[in-house]
């Protein structure tokens, strides 16, 4: 194989975040220079530190920034850039922007614009498949768009169907639709997402099927004819049509059925004249049907496993194939060795339904040596670095915990050990969710679909004893935060819960969901623990009243988020910190525990602020109000849809009643906890 790195010497990466900083280091490793570009939100992100030139695109929002076709190609000319690479998401899949680069004489490290324009319309692309020979689930695909037809195609195919954005990828625009009363408001939702993040509404309709195994195939064409697999993936475990969970060989496949979804993945791309990285995403039945769902022209997120068990680097096959060059090997050359796992490290928060979260990163570390890992068999992927903020603007995705083991036993053991060396705090993660994923029976028996999170969601999910330790800890966290907000020497205004004569008295309400705090003297609120707290001075340990309990506790702040809680005279270590109304505490037999708090006197006000006003889960934008102002509503009714990290999240009526007023408008920006919206409930 010959090498000429003459042909371009310098790559522009037109990404951000972790695959940016992927892109880099392999540029670099082959003597590349690199070019960073970044929005105003990521002037001092990782990807630009790392780079050796760095351009500024425009504003925070994708669309003033990372989108601007005409501000990429300027930001190549300026640095000298030969070539660029998109990474995935933003212009990875833009045909104009192919033709544009191709116009202005820089290389495109992907595929043709009119491969991915091709795949790029899944109505046409599932008639080319079909005119190629790979199979295909039943489905409209047509360009007529009307609502009605939309709604009688639904009910011929049958639900549940899967309402796909014809334009779109990555869940955007996404819904399943489990029967025909759903169907218009699923369908307004998905052309709102659809529109947002593409700037196209019209849809396609597939039959749901409920079982299927989410199984892909990572194809790679040169210019010279060449095509080969680099093997299967398997990514059946989502949530929100978002993969979490991907590892490579899928379990269970046998020699014949990976042939067999191999070659029609290599006939795909040589339908449309393929070059390149891309992925043919199939639907694998439970009988060993396969169906073609779509093809993603560009390097895939969990593209790690397929470098993990092939031993090879699939973005230097991309820079050599867009030099012109060969692919490296043949199909009888390729082999598989081991297993690998993917984990998707992101942040939101798993028992809030996921929703995105934002803040600054005080620590992001992964100790390998603690652990006791083999630095070859675990590799983190990521964009962020300790003291790095998150923002609101763009995916939630923080890096890609990815391991290898001989085996599929060796490599989820080796990723559950790698789970609880990695170290995030400053910002809720999805980390915990991670672990009771990959130690769950179900998916260690392989017993896996597309819709494994929802099936199991009752053990995902269910209660976990909370220690007396994580109470107090949270308890004595609180009530050093109480003690902080005093401002004043008067008595009159404190709110450590002076009393006169009498010791420092404060009651909290401590519960792991803290939509249950507004009821913490209701009967039923068996999962509230009350914890009252009392001494005579500042400079005196607490006596906390933990249940029928009554212990002296201290609590001691170390490096970092790290804590001592000394209880009647016995000391644990552990780590703790204040998030969103609440803290998190990690200890090392309990694993990680969020419990929110509220002070019992402040609970009769909470419950009458949940019922007359709404406020924002996380920073977001608000997409449309739904309801007019005294319109009458029901409990669970949608009043407004918001957007945060490009997925969408509706805002429900807390109670019979009516909006008396919006604060906000479609088109307006909100930060976490900002009132949303004045509600009456029915009297």
């Amino acid at each position: 194989m010959t090498t000429d790195l003459n042909k371009f010497d310098t790559l522009l990466v037109a990404n951000r975040g972790e695959i940016a900083c992927r892109v880099m280091r392999t540029a670099r490793a082959m003597g590349l220079r690199t070019v960073a570009v970044y929005s105003d939100a990521d002037a001092n992100a990782r990807h630009v530190r790392e780079a050796d030139e760095a351009v500024r695109l425009g504003p925070a929002a994708a669309r003033d920034s990372y989108l601007k076709v005409e501000a990429v190609i300027e930001a190549a000319k300026r640095t000298g850039a030969g070539a660029i690479h998109p990474g995935y998401g933003f212009l990875s899949e833009n045909g104009p922007f192919v033709d544009a680069l191709e116009k202005a004489g820089i290389t495109f490290v992907g595929p043709p614009a009119s491969a991915i324009a091709a795949m790029g319309d899944k109505s046409a692309a599932k008639a080319r498949m079909h005119d190629a020979g790979v199979p295909l689930v039943p489905g409209y695909h047509g360009d007529d768009q009307d609502d009605a037809l939309l709604k009688a195609e639904a009910d011929k195919i049958g639900y549940p169907v899967l309402l796909k954005a014809s334009a779109g990828g990555g869940g955007k625009g996404m819904r399943v639709v489990e029967s025909a009363a759903g169907f218009q408001a699923a369908l307004d939702g998905c052309r709102r997402e659809s529109q947002a993040a593409f700037g196209d509404q019209r849809m396609l309709i597939e039959k749901y099927l409920t079982q299927p195994r989410h199984v892909e195939v990572q194809v790679f064409c040169d210019r010279h004819g060449n095509g080969v697999y680099l093997f299967e993936r398997d990514c059946s475990v989502q949530r929100r049509h978002q993969k979490v969970l991907e590892e490579a060989p899928a379990p269970g496949m046998s020699a014949e059925l990976r042939r067999e979804m191999g070659e029609a993945a290599v006939r795909a791309a040589r339908e449309i004249g393929y070059v390149g990285a891309g992925t043919v995403e199939f639907l694998l039945d439970a009988d060993g049907s396969f169906f073609f769902m779509e093809m993603n022209t560009r390097l895939q997120v969990e593209h790690p496993v397929t470098e993990m068990i092939t031993g090879q680097d699939l973005v230097e096959w991309q820079l050599r194939v867009a030099m012109g060059e060969r692919l490296p090997l043949a199909q009888d050359e390729l082999t598989i060795t081991g297993h690998s796992f993917e984990a998707r490290i992101y942040a939101e928060d798993p028992e809030q339904d996921f929703l995105p979260a934002t803040g600054s990163l005080t620590r992001f570390a992964l100790d390998l040596e603690g652990a006791g890992l083999e630095a070859d068999k675990v590799r983190l992927d990521s964009g962020v670095e300790s003291g790095d903020a998150v923002s609101m603007h763009y995916d939630p995705m923080l890096a890609k915990l990815i391991v290898h083991g001989a085996d599929r036993d060796q490599a989820l053991a080796t990723l559950n050990r790698a789970l609880a060396a990695l170290d995030v705090q400053g910002v809720v993660t999805n980390r915990a969710f991670l672990q009771r994923l990959a130690t769950h029976p179900a998916f260690k028996a392989c017993e896996l679909d597309t819709r494994f999170i929802e099936k199991h969601e009752a053990t995902l999910f269910a209660p976990r004893e909370i220690t007396t330790e994580a109470y107090a800890a949270a308890a004595l966290i609180g009530l050093k935060q109480l003690s902080r907000e005093c401002e004043s020497d008067s008595p009159w205004d404190r709110h450590d819960g002076f009393r006169l004569n009498a010791p420092h008295t404060i009651r909290l309400a401590l519960c792991a969901t803290g939509h249950d705090l507004t009821r913490a003297q209701a009967p039923d609120a068996e999962d509230v623990v009350i914890v009252e707290g009392r001494r005579e001075t500042d400079a005196d340990p607490w006596q906390l009243v933990i249940g029928d309990e009554t212990l002296t506790a201290r609590i001691q702040h170390l490096e970092g988020d790290a804590v001592a809680v000394t209880l009647n005279g016995h000391r644990r270590r552990l780590q703790a910190r204040l998030a969103d109304n609440g803290v998190v505490v990690m200890a090392d037999a309990a694993g990680e525990t969020r419990l929110f708090w509220r002070r019992i006197d402040a609970i009769d006000h909470g419950q009458h602020e949940a019922e007359s006003t709404l406020t924002a889960p996380m920073h977001g934008t608000v997409v449309a109000l739904l309801v007019e102002p005294g319109q009458k509503v029901e409990k669970g009714m949608p009043l407004m849809v918001m957007e945060a990290m490009k997925m969408e999240h509706t805002m429900a009526a807390p109670a019979d009643g009516h909006v008396e007023s919006f604060h906000f408008a479609a088109g307006d920006t909100v930060g976490q906890g900002d009132v949303l919206l004045e509600f009456a409930a029915e009297e």
